[in-house]
C-alpha cells in the first residue's frame, strides 16, 4: 500500500516538520512494517518545468517514428526536443526536463545531437520521473492546468514523501488511506477525520437505482448500487487524481474507472463501474454453474467453478464477483450512464477464487483480508458525487441497497488480562481509553469488559486479540526485554548424550551424517517390497503435504536416506557411507481429532494427556547405507567393497557407543535379501536388522548392485548404568588359537558366545580371525578360528593354566553347539 503524506494529512493533524524518518518511526510505533519511505523531492534535481509544445516535425527515414518537438518552456525561444512518444500533439501541456536536470537512477540531461538535430532536454513520461510505473507514453497534463515555465514538481507530486507499508493479512483496514491515518492518529495523538464521516450516503427515493437481486447472503451480504447518468465519456481526470493512483502503482485508465480506484484507495472499499446500456435485465448474485464461462476485462475467457461467485445478468454471467469484472459490460469511451456497485464479500470465497484462477488484483487483496461492509453505501455516494463534478453527470434519485450484515460478535475480557499477558501494569483506565481508540463499544461490570469490534476490524474475535492492542498502542517499547532465567545444572539427559555418542562413533567409522525430510510415498514402500500386513505400511498421512508423491510420515528412516544416497551417486560419487539419527512415526490406530483449545490461558494436563493419546509413537531410530568399496583401491593394493558384514559391523558400532552388547543371528526382513540379512539381538528382544538389500529392491530404487543397510531402534536399547571402570592388570597375556569344525548353518555369535562361557574369568577377549569351508571338512560343515586372549589380574598365568581354560572353552562349544576341535 502506497500512499503520499500529503494525502494523509488531509484526514489527520500531523506535526508541521514531520520527515521521512520521523513518519516511519510513527508507522513502525504501532506495527505496521514500512517496505519503503521515498522522498520524492529528492529523487529529482535540477529545472523540471511546464512546457507546451507548438510544433511537431516527424522525422522521415528512420527505423523507428521519432519527432523533432518545439516547445515553449517559458523562455525567449522555443526549445527543440527529439521524442519517440505518440500520445500527445501540438498544443498538449507536457512535463519537461532542461539540461541540468537529473532524473531518478541517476540519469543526467544534457544538450546532444541526436538524428541530426539538437536535443535540448526531454519530455518526461512517469516512469521516467519516478512518479508511476507507465512508460507507454508521456505525462499530458489537462488544458490550463499551469503555464510555460511553472515549476512542475509540485504537478507530479515530487514535492511529497511516499510511504509504502507492507499490510500483513489480519490489518486488512490498513489497506486504505483511512485506516493508516486512523494509525497514525494513534501514535502521534493528532485529531483523526474519517473520510467516511465526511460523506452523507444517498437517502434515494425509495426507488432502486437498478435492480439486483443476491441469491447467495452468505457470498455477498452487502450490495449497494447508484447511478449516474448523462456524464460526459471524454471527461479527463484530474491531474491530481492521477498523481495520486500511480503513486499507489495504479494506472489512469478513464475517468469512471479512477474513480472507483480512488475511493479505493481512499476508504478501502473496492468498487466496480458497470456500463447502464450494456447491461440487460437485472444483475444477480449467485454462484457460477457449471459450464460457464467469462471473458474478464484482462480479455481471457475463464472456465468458471461452481464455487465462484458471479454476477449475472440476462445475457449470463457478466463479472467474477470481487476479483475482475467482464469484458461485455465494461465502462468504454462511449460510456455516458455508469452504475457504481459496492458490495461486501465472503472473504475464503474470494481468495479461493482468486488462487484457483491466478488472478489476483487490488480489489482481491482487501476483500480476502475483509473490508467494512457498513461503507458501501458511503463509498456509491463518493464516488457519485467525483463523477457529477468532474464529468458532468446527474446522479438519480434511485439507490439500491441489499443488506443482510450480521452485527459484530461481542467479545468478553478481563480488564487486567493485557497486564496478565506482558506482564505490564496497564491501568482499567487506560485500557478503556485504548479500546475506545480502536472504536470499540465497551460495557464495563466491574473487571470484566464486554467488547463490541468496530465494523473495520475483523480480526478481533477473541480476548487475546483485544489484549494485543492495548499492548500494541499503549507501545511495545514498554514491554521491557528479559530473558528467562536458564535453570542450572539439568544438562544433557540420558537418551539425548546416547544418541550423540552413537553420532560421534559412526563419524569416527567414516560414515558422514545427513538430515531427511521425513516424509515417504505408498511407491517407495512398495519398492522396498514391505509386505502389505507389516506394521510399517500403516503410515501417518499429512492434511497439507509439501509433495503429493509423499503424503505420509515414515515409519523406517530408509526410504528418505536411500533417496539421499541415490541423490549423491547421481551426482557422480561412487564410495558412499550415510547414517541419520531420526523418528519414526507408529501409530497404533486411526488418529482421532484433536481437542480444541482456547487461547485465553495455557492448556490443561488433561488436555495435554488427551493430546498425547492422539499422536502415535515417536521412536529415535538410527539407520546407516553404504554403497561402493568399504576399503578403497590404491597403490597399496585392491580395494574391498562393501558387503553385509559392514552393516553388521555399522549395527556393532552403535551398540558399542550406546554400552550394551549386541546378538547376531540370520533373519529374512524386507528390504533386505533372504540371505545375507542378519537380525539384531539385546537379549531375547530384536532391536533391528542390517544386511545386503534385495537385488530388486536395488534395481527398483535405481541404486547400485550390492548395496547394504542397516536400521536399529535406538530407543529400545537399554540405558546402561554408572560404569564402572575395569582393572587393568599389569601382567602378560597368554594367546592361544583354536580351530572349530561346526555345521555350516552354525552362526559364529554363538560359537563365540559359547567359547566365552566356558572359558571363565581368565578369558579378556575373543576374536574369529578365520572361516574355512572345503571337502577335507565335509560337506556342510565349515571351521571358524578363533584367538583366545587370557589373563589373570594378580599373576602370570601359566601354560597349564591357559590350556585347561581353553579346554574348557571348547568343551562348552562341543556339548551345546556339536563343535569339534580341527585337527583332533
Amino acid at each position: 500500500m502506497r500512499v503520499t503524506l500529503s494525502w494523509l494529512r488531509e484526514h489527520v493533524d500531523l506535526p508541521a516538520g514531520l520527515d521521512a524518518d520521523g513518519l516511519e518511526k510513527a508507522l513502525v510505533k504501532v506495527g505496521l512494517e514500512v517496505e519503503t519511505m521515498t522522498d520524492t523531492g529528492a529523487t529529482v534535481s535540477g529545472p523540471l518545468v511546464v512546457g507546451r509544445v507548438e510544433s511537431i516535425e516527424e522525422l522521415q527515414g528512420l527505423k523507428k517514428p521519432i519527432r523533432y518537438c518545439l516547445v515553449d518552456v517559458g523562455g525567449e525561444q522555443p526549445q527543440g526536443i527529439i521524442c519517440g512518444a505518440r500520445n500527445f500533439a501540438e498544443g498538449d501541456t507536457v512535463i519537461v526536463a532542461l539540461p541540468g536536470a537529473v532524473l531518478p537512477g541517476g540519469f543526467a540531461i544534457s544538450a546532444r545531437k541526436t538524428y541530426g538535430r539538437v536535443s535540448n532536454g526531454m519530455i518526461c513520461s512517469g516512469q521516467e520521473l519516478g512518479v508511476s510505473d507507465d512508460h507507454e507514453g508521456i505525462i499530458v497534463l489537462p488544458p490550463k492546468t499551469a503555464k510555460p515555465g511553472d515549476e512542475a514538481r509540485p504537478l507530479v507530486g515530487l514535492d511529497d514523501i511516499v510511504v509504502e507499508v507492507n499490510v500483513t493479512p489480519d490489518r486488512g483496514y490498513c489497506f486504505s488511506v483511512r485506516g493508516i491515518a486512523r494509525e497514525l492518529s494513534h501514535s502521534l495523538g493528532g485529531a483523526y477525520r474519517d473520510p467516511v464521516a465526511a460523506v452523507v450516503p444517498l437517502k434515494g427515493d425509495g426507488a432502486p437505482a437498478y435492480p439486483i437481486e443476491v441469491l447467495d447472503s452468505v457470498a455477498c451480504d452487502r450490495f449497494t448500487a447508484v447511478a449516474v447518468r448523462g456524464a460526459d465519456p471524454a471527461a479527463p481526470t484530474p491531474q491530481w487524481m492521477r498523481n495520486r493512483l500511480a503513486t499507489a502503482g495504479i494506472r489512469s485508465i478513464s475517468l469512471p474507472v479512477d474513480i472507483t480506484n480512488y475511493v479505493m484507495i481512499e476508504m478501502g472499499q473496492p468498487m466496480h463501474a458497470w456500463d447502464l446500456g450494456r447491461l440487460t435485465g437485472p444483475l444477480v448474485v449467485r454462484r457460477a454453474q457449471a459450464g460457464e464461462k467469462l471473458t474478464t476485462l484482462d480479455g481471457v475467457t475463464r472456465a468458471l467453478d461452481p464455487e465462484d461467485i458471479v454476477i449475472a445478468d440476462d445475457t449470463g454471467v457478466v463479472s467474477l464477483a470481487a476479483v475482475m469484472g467482464g469484458a461485455t459490460t465494461e465502462v468504454s469511451a462511449a460510456t455516458v450512464d455508469v452504475l457504481f456497485e459496492a458490495a461486501h464479500w465472503d472473504p475464503r470465497s474470494v481468495a479461493r477464487t482468486i488462487r484457483r484462477h491466478r488472478l489476483p488484483s487490488e480489489a482481491g487483496k482487501r476483500y480476502e483480508r475483509g473490508v467494512d461492509p457498513q461503507i458501501t453505501a458511503v463509498a456509491c455516494a463518493r464516488a457519485a458525487a467525483l463523477l457529477a463534478e468532474y464529468g458532468g453527470g446527474t446522479v438519480s434519485a434511485g439507490v439500491t441497497d441489499v443488506s443482510a450484515v450480521a452485527a459484530p460478535e461481542p467479545v468478553t475480557m478481563s480488564v487486567t488480562r493485557p497486564s496478565e499477558l506482558a506482564g505490564v501494569e496497564y491501568s482499567p483506565e487506560r485500557v478503556l481509553e485504548i479500546l475506545a481508540m480502536i472504536g470499540t463499544e465497551v460495557v464495563a461490570d466491574g473487571d470484566l469488559l464486554t467488547v463490541t469490534p468496530p465494523s473495520w476490524r475483523h480480526d478481533l474475535n477473541d480476548p487475546a486479540d483485544l489484549a494485543e492492542e492495548v499492548l500494541r498502542l499503549d507501545g511495545y517499547d514498554r514491554i521491557p526485554s528479559v530473558l528467562p532465567i536458564a535453570p542450572p545444572g539439568r544438562g544433557l539427559t540420558a537418551t539425548q548424550r546416547r544418541r550423540r555418542t552413537v553420532g560421534r562413533a559412526l563419524v569416527d567409522a567414516g560414515y558422514v551424517e545427513t538430515l531427511c525430510y521425513p516424509f515417504v510415498g505408498t511407491p517407495t514402500i512398495d519398492a522396498m517390497r514391505i509386505p502389505a500386513d507389516d506394521p510399517r505400511r500403516d503410515t501417518v498421512l499429512l492434511r497439507n503435504p509439501l509433495s503429493d508423491e509423499e503424503p505420509a510420515l515414515r515409519t523406517t528412516l530408509l526410504p528418505p536416506l536411500l533417496a539421499t544416497l541415490r541423490r549423491n551417486l547421481g551426482r557422480g560419487l561412487r564410495d558412499l557411507a550415510l547414517f541419520e539419527i531420526g523418528l519414526v512415526f507408529l501409530p497404533a490406530g486411526p488418529l482421532g481429532v484433536a481437542p480444541a483449545a482456547g487461547v485465553d490461558g495455557p492448556p490443561s494436563a488433561e488436555e495435554f494427556a488427551a493430546v498425547d493419546e492422539l499422536l502415535p509413537r515417536q521412536p529415535w531410530h538410527v539407520a546407516a547405507v553404504i554403497a561402493g568399496d568399504a576399503e578403497p583401491a590404491g597403490w597399496w593394493g585392491g580395494g574391498r567393497p562393501a558387503d553385509w558384514a559392514d552393516a553388521v559391523e555399522a549395527a556393532r558400532t552403535v551398540a558399542a557407543a550406546a554400552g550394551v552388547e549386541l546378538t547376531v543371528r540370520a533373519a529374512a526382513e524386507a528390504p533386505w535379501h533372504p540371505g545375507r540379512c542378519a537380525a539384531l539381538l539385546v537379549g531375547d528382544t530384536v532391536v533391528g536388522h542390517a544386511g545386503e538389500l534385495h537385488p530388486a529392491v536395488c534395481a527398483d530404487l535405481d541404486l547400485p548392485r550390492r548395496t547394504v543397510a542397516m536400521e536399529l531402534d535406538l530407543d529400545a536399547l537399554p540405558i546402561p548404568g554408572v560404569s564402572i571402570a575395569p582393572r587393568l592388570s599389569s601382567f602378560p597375556t597368554a594367546l592361544i588359537d583354536v580351530a572349530l569344525v561346526v555345521d555350516a548353518a552354525t552362526p559364529a555369535g554363538e560359537v563365540e558366545a559359547a567359547l566365552a562361557e566356558g572359558a571363565g574369568p581368565l578369558l579378556e577377549s575373543v576374536r574369529l580371525f578365520d572361516v574355512y569351508s572345503g571337502a577335507q571338512l565335509g560337506e556342510g560343515r565349515k571351521s571358524l578360528g578363533y584367538k583366545l586372549t587370557f589373563r589373570a589380574p594378580d599373576r602370570t598365568l601359566t601354560g597349564d593354566e591357559a590350556l585347561a581354560a581353553r579346554d574348557s572353552a571348547v568343551a562348552v562349544a562341543a556339548s551345546r553347539l556339536g563343535a569339534v576341535l580341527r585337527g583332533a
